[in-house]
C-alpha cells in the first residue's frame, strides 16, 4: 500500500504547482508589455482657449494619429484645427488656430475710420472722424458685436456732410459784407461796418468786425454792435493826462496820466473808453506820498542762532547784519 501511494501523490501534486507558477509569470510580464505600448503613445491632448475638441476623448493615442478641433462661436480658423500624435509623443502642431471674427470694414466718405486694436474684431470699436470742412453726422464710436456664430456692427455708420452757416442776425445800425447770400461755406469771412449816424456822434462797432464760418451754423462769435460810445472827460485828482488829450472821447479812446509832485499813481495807466461808455479798468488814484517799497529782509543764515542755537556770531558776522538791517530800513 505505501509502494502504490507514493506514485500517486507525485501525480496529484505537480500539476498544481506547475499552473501556480505560470499564472503569476503572466501578471508580471503584463504591465511591462502595457507599459511598453504605452510609451509610444500620446497623452491628454491639448487644451485651447479658442477651440474645443472634436474628435473622441481618450486616454492614450497611437504615433500617426490625428484629431480635430473644433472653434468656439464667432471664431475663424486661420490655420490647421488638426493636431497629430508624433513618434516622440508629443503633439504637433500646438498652435491656436481660431481667432475673433471682424465685422465688415467701416468706410466713410470724407472722413477716416481708427481702429484703437487695429482690427475690427467683435468686441472692438470703430472710431469716426471727418476732414476739415465736414461735420460728423451719427456716433463717433460704434462697437462690432457677436450673436452666436456671427458678428455685426450695433450701430450705423456716421457720414460726414459739408459744413455750411447760415446768415448771421443783421445788427441794428449796420451791416455786414454778402448779406444777400443765403449760405456760406465753411471758412468763409464777413465783415461788418457801421451805418453813418445822423446825429452829432458816430456809430462806434463794439466787438469783432469779422466773424467766420467754423463749423456747422456756427460762427466765431456773436455779432458786433453799432452804437453810439460816449466816456465822460477823464479825471484824475492831483493827476493829469499826458497822452491821449482830445475834446470827445469814443470807443476804444485811450489816456495816460501821471501824479503831480508829492504823489504816486496807483492803479491801471492807461485806460480806455469802453463799450459801455465807461473807462476801463477802473481809474487810477493819487496818492499823497511816495511809493512804497517792500525791503529784502537780510538773510536767515545771518540771525543769531541759525543754523544750531548754541553756535555763537563773530563780531565780524554781528557788524555786518548791522549793516544790512541799516541798509533796509534806511530806504523806507
Amino acid at each position: 500500500m505505501t509502494v502504490s501511494c507514493a506514485p500517486y501523490v507525485a501525480c496529484c501534486f505537480h500539476p498544481e504547482k506547475r499552473f501556480s507558477w505560470r499564472l503569476v509569470g503572466v501578471l508580471l510580464v503584463a504591465p511591462v508589455l502595457l507599459l511598453s505600448l504605452n510609451s509610444d503613445a500620446c497623452g491628454e491632448p491639448p487644451k485651447y482657449e479658442n477651440m474645443f475638441l472634436k474628435s473622441p476623448l481618450k486616454k492614450y493615442y497611437e504615433a500617426g494619429e490625428d484629431i480635430r478641433y473644433q472653434c468656439l462661436p464667432g471664431y475663424i480658423a486661420m490655420s490647421s484645427v488638426v493636431t497629430y500624435c508624433e513618434q516622440n509623443h508629443s503633439w504637433y502642431p500646438i498652435e491656436e488656430a481660431c481667432y475673433k471674427k471682424e465685422c465688415t470694414t467701416p468706410r466713410l466718405e470724407n472722413g477716416e475710420v481708427y481702429a484703437p486694436n487695429y482690427s475690427f474684431q467683435f468686441e472692438n470699436s470703430a472710431y469716426f472722424y471727418c476732414n476739415e470742412g465736414y461735420y460728423l453726422s451719427g456716433k463717433q464710436a460704434i462697437i462690432c458685436h457677436r450673436r452666436g456664430d456671427d458678428v455685426y456692427w450695433g450701430d450705423e455708420f456716421p457720414t460726414c456732410h459739408k459744413i455750411y452757416c447760415n446768415p448771421p442776425k443783421k445788427i441794428k445800425n449796420g451791416k455786414y459784407s454778402n448779406s444777400h447770400r443765403t449760405l456760406f461755406e465753411y471758412n468763409e469771412l464777413i465783415t461788418f461796418t457801421c451805418n453813418p449816424s445822423n446825429g452829432p456822434d458816430e456809430f462806434s462797432l463794439v466787438g469783432d468786425s469779422q466773424l467766420i464760418c467754423i463749423d456747422d451754423n456756427k460762427w466765431s462769435n456773436s455779432p458786433p454792435q453799432c452804437k453810439v460810445v460816449k466816456c465822460e472827460y477823464p479825471v484824475v485828482e492831483h493827476g493829469r493826462m499826458v497822452s491821449g488829450i482830445k475834446n470827445k472821447y469814443s470807443y476804444q479812446a485811450t489816456v495816460l496820466f501821471e501824479c503831480l509832485p508829492g504823489f504816486y499813481l496807483n492803479g491801471s495807466n492807461p485806460v480806455f473808453c469802453g463799450g459801455n461808455s465807461t473807462w476801463e479798468p477802473e481809474m487810477p488814484k493819487c496818492i499823497r506820498g511816495f511809493k512804497p517799497t517792500y525791503p529784502t529782509k537780510p538773510p536767515v543764515s545771518k540771525y543769531p542762532g541759525y543754523p544750531e542755537p548754541s553756535d555763537r556770531l563773530t563780531l565780524e558776522d554781528f557788524e555786518e547784519l548791522g549793516i544790512i538791517l541799516a541798509t533796509n530800513y534806511s530806504a523806507l
